[in-house]
C-alpha cells in the first residue's frame, strides 16, 4: 500500500512539475517540426520533430509567457498558466507565397566548392549554445546559374584525454548533437529572408571526423545574383536514435548578486579561421534583441577571444553546380 501511494505522488508530481506540448499547423494539423519557444527574456527551447517541447515551471520558476514561431507561420504568445496540451500555428500565407519554384533544370553543369577551412584547436572555435546562430556570406562571383549542392561545415572534437588532444588519434569526447540549417538572401549586406521554409536538420557525432558534408541538392536553392547566407544553428543533444532531447539552455550560478544564468555550450565545436581577409560572418542571439543580426568584427562584438586573435570567420564550406548557358 505504501508503495502504491508513493507511486500516485510521484505521479502526481511528474504530471503539475512538467507540461509536454505539440505544434501544429491550425490548417493541416501536421507538427510544426523545431519551431522556436522563446521565454521572452532571453530564455528558450526548441520543439523536436515532432513538433513537441518539453516545459517545467521547475526549471524555470520565473517564465510567465512563451512566444512561439517557426518560419512560415506567425508567432504567437501564450500565459503560462493557459498553456495547453496543442497548440495551433497560424500559416503565414504572405511568406509562403514569395519562395520561387524552379522547374527541375535539365542542362550539362561542372561542380565548384569553396573548401572549408578545418582546424581541432580548442582555442580557436566558437562554443555553440542554443540562443546562437551563426550565418556566413557566399558570394556570386557571376550571372552563371548556380545551385547549391552541398555546405560543408567544419567541426572540431575533443580528446577524453587533455593531455592528448594534440594527438589524431587520441580517443575523443561521445556526443550526439542536432543542428538546424537557414538559407537566407542576400538583403543589403546582412541576412534577409528564408530561401526555402523546409526543416534542413542534420545530425552530428564524433565519428564524423572534422567537418560534416551536408547535401542539400533536394531543397533546390539556387544562388541570387546577390549571392546568399547559410546560417548553422544548435537545437540541442539527441538520443541515440537522432531523437532531440529536452535541453535547458542555461546553467545557474549563484553569486552575491543572485543568480547568474549561464548559457550552456554543446559540442561539437565550431573553428574560426583567419584565412579570409573579409567579415563574412554574422552572428545573433535568437531569443534576444529581436533577432538582430550583428556582423562579427571588433566594432561590434565585446570581448571576443577569437577577435582578438584575429578568428573573423567561420570557416564553411559550399559545392554548386554551375549550369552551362543554353
Amino acid at each position: 500500500m505504501i508503495k502504491i501511494s508513493s507511486l500516485c505522488i510521484f505521479l502526481f508530481i511528474s504530471i503539475n512539475c512538467f507540461s509536454q506540448t505539440i505544434i501544429l499547423d491550425s490548417q493541416t494539423k501536421q507538427p510544426v517540426s523545431y519551431a522556436t519557444i522563446s521565454f521572452g527574456n532571453g530564455q528558450g527551447v526548441f520543439a523536436d520533430d515532432e513538433g513537441k517541447f518539453l516545459f517545467t515551471k521547475k526549471i524555470y520558476p520565473d517564465i510567465d509567457s512563451l512566444f512561439v514561431s517557426a518560419l512560415g507561420f506567425k508567432e504567437i504568445r501564450i500565459a503560462t498558466e493557459n498553456l495547453l496540451d496543442t497548440l495551433l500555428l497560424e500559416p503565414h500565407i504572405d511568406q509562403l507565397d514569395e519562395v520561387v519554384i524552379r522547374a527541375k533544370i535539365d542542362r550539362k553543369f561542372k561542380v565548384e566548392s569553396l573548401k572549408p577551412y578545418l582546424d581541432d584547436d580548442y582555442y580557436k572555435c566558437w562554443l555553440p549554445t542554443i540562443e546562437s546562430e551563426i550565418a556566413v556570406y557566399f558570394n556570386n562571383p557571376d550571372d552563371k546559374l548556380k545551385k547549391l549542392s552541398n555546405i560543408h561545415f567544419p567541426i572540431a572534437l575533443e580528446s577524453k584525454d587533455w593531455d592528448k588532444r594534440n594527438k589524431s588519434n587520441a580517443e575523443k569526447k561521445p556526443f550526439s548533437t542536432l543542428f538546424k540549417v537557414n538559407i537566407y538572401n542576400n538583403d543589403n549586406g546582412i541576412p534577409g529572408k528564408p530561401l526555402t521554409f523546409q526543416n534542413i536538420v542534420f545530425r552530428v557525432t564524433e565519428k564524423d571526423g572534422d567537418a560534416f558534408n551536408l547535401d542539400v541538392s533536394a531543397y533546390d536553392v539556387y544562388i541570387p545574383k546577390t549571392g546568399l547566407f547559410v546560417s548553422i544553428q544548435v537545437l540541442g543533444y539527441t538520443d541515440k536514435t537522432g531523437k532531440l532531447l529536452p535541453n535547458k539552455k542555461y546553467k545557474e550560478i549563484k553569486s552575491r548578486d543572485g543568480v547568474v544564468k549561464i548559457p550552456t555550450n554543446f559540442r561539437p565545436l565550431l573553428p574560426f579561421t583567419d584565412l579570409i581577409p573579409e567579415n563574412n560572418t554574422f552572428i545573433k542571439r535568437v531569443f534576444v534583441n529581436k533577432n538582430q543580426w550583428i556582423q562579427f568584427k571588433e566594432e561590434n562584438i565585446n570581448d571576443s577571444s577569437l577577435l582578438s586573435a584575429g578568428l573573423n570567420n567561420y570557416g564553411m564550406g559550399i559545392s554548386f553546380k554551375v549550369y552551362k548557358d543554353e
